[in-house]
């Protein structure tokens, strides 16, 4: 079938009459979708709806990332490292979108976001619960964050049951010694309400593993795998500071942090930190 006039001919079977069939619209439920951007700001300012719509998108890509994530923590649980990887393989993509991303939110000049940014109040990308759920199932947990987040019980309680739930690091490790790996008693056994720090009795069995790779491949890949989730974390939160840089400069952050300099710290902080300090080791 050939198309005339610049025109596809609309087939026959197309399916029209959606009175008793589920649509496109009603399955992803477009109405109540579409309906979710409410601007603020008096008169309604223009460049509003894309600062509202680029935080949207981007917790909606959160609630895909902490699914997979929680996924691949259980798929660890049941030894499953196909799976598991299936599942960051997942993440990692997400993750380049959420990045580039970014590209969209720059478009908001200074001038243009000045205009509007005082009728958002106290309202902040900080308190976003769903960013805070994924560092804690990845490592950064900081039992500080659920004061945020006192006054909305639902994402209030799922903190405080990440906070004291195994990270994904965690699983992995268990997964490991469940296989017969020498992994550290200290590293099983250790307080997962805090945050990971590095592990020095960790470094000898990494480093076995990445120089003698052959015998240890699905593992090996798995590290490196982990290295990838957490580069590209790192440079989700780099465009992020760079974004904030170049929209408010060294203004303070609407939710009361110091902004860009806040942001700047976030670029110190680790989730599988043995995993980076194991390239110093390789061939000494």
């Amino acid at each position: 079938m050939s198309v005339h006039a610049n025109t596809r001919a609309f087939e026959k079977d197309i399916v029209t009459d959606f009175q008793s069939r589920m649509s496109y619209a009603s399955y992803l439920d477009l109405d109540t979708l579409l309906s979710a951007q409410k601007p603020v700001s008096r008169p309604e300012h223009h460049d509003e709806l894309l600062f509202i719509v680029q935080h949207q998108t981007t917790e909606l890509w959160l609630k895909l990332v902490l699914h997979e994530t929680l996924a691949a923590r259980t798929a660890f649980d049941d030894d499953d490292i196909g799976r598991a990887l299936k599942c960051v393989a997942r993440v990692k993509h997400i993750q380049k979108t959420l990045t580039e991303q970014w590209s969209v939110l720059a478009t908001l000049t200074p001038t243009e976001y000045s205009e509007f940014r005082h009728f958002l109040g106290n309202s902040s990308g900080f308190q976003s619960y769903q960013y805070r759920a994924v560092e804690f199932v990845l490592g950064n947990k900081n039992a500080e964050m659920l004061t945020v987040f006192e006054s909305d019980r639902a994402p209030h309680d799922l903190l405080s049951r990440l906070l004291e739930e195994p990270t994904l690091y965690d699983a992995l490790w268990r997964c490991l010694a469940r296989m017969g790996y020498d992994v550290p008693r200290s590293v099983l056994d250790r307080d997962v309400s805090v945050a990971y720090t590095i592990n020095e009795d960790l470094l000898p069995l990494i480093t076995d593993i990445y120089e003698n790779n052959r015998e240890h491949w699905k593992v090996y890949e798995t590290f490196e795998e982990f290295v990838d989730l957490e580069e590209n974390f790192q440079l989700w939160r780099f465009r992020h500071m760079r974004t904030v840089l170049r929209t408010i400069g060294m203004k303070s952050g609407t939710g009361g942090s110091s902004g860009v300099r806040f942001l700047q710290k976030a670029l110190e902080l680790t989730f599988f930190p043995e995993l980076l300090a194991v390239r110093t080791e390789i061939g000494r």
